[in-house]
């Protein structure tokens, strides 16, 4: 038994859980806004399956509304701030009950809960800018998607809100331009933050996907640095902790260290 992962660029993960699809901030399209992807956009085979969504936050990069429209009808589970916004677009919007968790499909045995996330950075007047983690427990091992956030102490006590040791952090490292604006992690702040929640693996998201117009190689290599930061950082900060850069849209199983 396992998780299985298949990261789709920028912060889109699918996970294969014990049988339940889950998907991180889906990026379905070949842009975000003016925002335009490397990589070619991902397959629906590989995404069409989720049982639900987990979104972060409003931001376009990772509420896509197009995006979200392919899956109409599937539970997008985020904080209780943007559930409205998300139900006026006639999507599934629903939050886990206060300090409570969510079971995905009843009886299977995935819960989702939230977690604090702090990314004030890029205010948005016509959406709400809560923004959240998630944390999913299941039979298989237990995964945090950290979502865009800084670095901060309490992540500690994350593995304390599950009730068992992070299997799989999902953390962002970089961004969708050279400089990194407030209210990220670079790779250093992402290796710490893994080390804070003691993971056993490391998936880094939210790089070598999406860049402005015209400066998808310049400068040059910044796309693509990030990812051997991390790695390097891993090291110094995490040494447990074995990181995971996959190719966009390969799967990839993490066993847990419960089996």
């Amino acid at each position: 038994m396992g998780i299985d992962v298949t990261w789709l660029g920028h912060s889109t993960v699918v996970m294969d859980v014990d049988g339940t699809g889950l998907l991180t901030d889906p990026l379905l399209h070949p842009h975000a806004g003016l925002l335009r992807r490397r990589t070619e956009r991902p397959r629906s085979e590989v995404w069409r399956h989720a049982d639900a969504v987990l979104l972060s936050h409003l931001h376009h990069d990772h509420a896509d509304l197009r995006s979200l429209k392919l899956l109409r009808g599937i539970p997008v589970i985020t904080a209780l701030e943007n559930v409205g916004w998300l139900r006026r677009h006639r999507l599934a919007g629903v939050a886990p009950p206060p300090d409570g968790w969510l079971d995905v499909r009843p009886g299977d045995g995935t819960r989702v809960t939230l977690t604090p996330a702090v990314h004030h950075s890029r205010p948005m007047p016509h959406r709400p800018n809560a923004a959240t983690g998630h944390l999913v427990s299941t039979t298989a091992g237990v995964v945090w998607f950290a979502g865009d956030t800084s670095l901060f102490d309490d992540m500690r006590l994350i593995p304390d809100v599950a009730g068992a040791p992070i299997d799989l952090a999902i953390v962002p490292i970089s961004g969708w331009g050279p400089r990194l604006s407030g209210g990220h992690m670079g790779p250093a702040e992402a290796a710490q933050a893994c080390a804070l929640v003691g993971a056993r693996w490391a998936l880094p998201v939210h790089w070598g996907t999406l860049h402005p117009p015209g400066l998808g190689s310049f400068p040059h290599g910044w796309m693509d640095r990030p990812a051997t930061e991390f790695a390097f950082a891993v090291d110094r900060y995490a040494p447990g902790c074995e990181v995971i850069i996959p190719r966009i849209g390969a799967r990839q199983r993490i066993s847990s260290r419960r089996h």
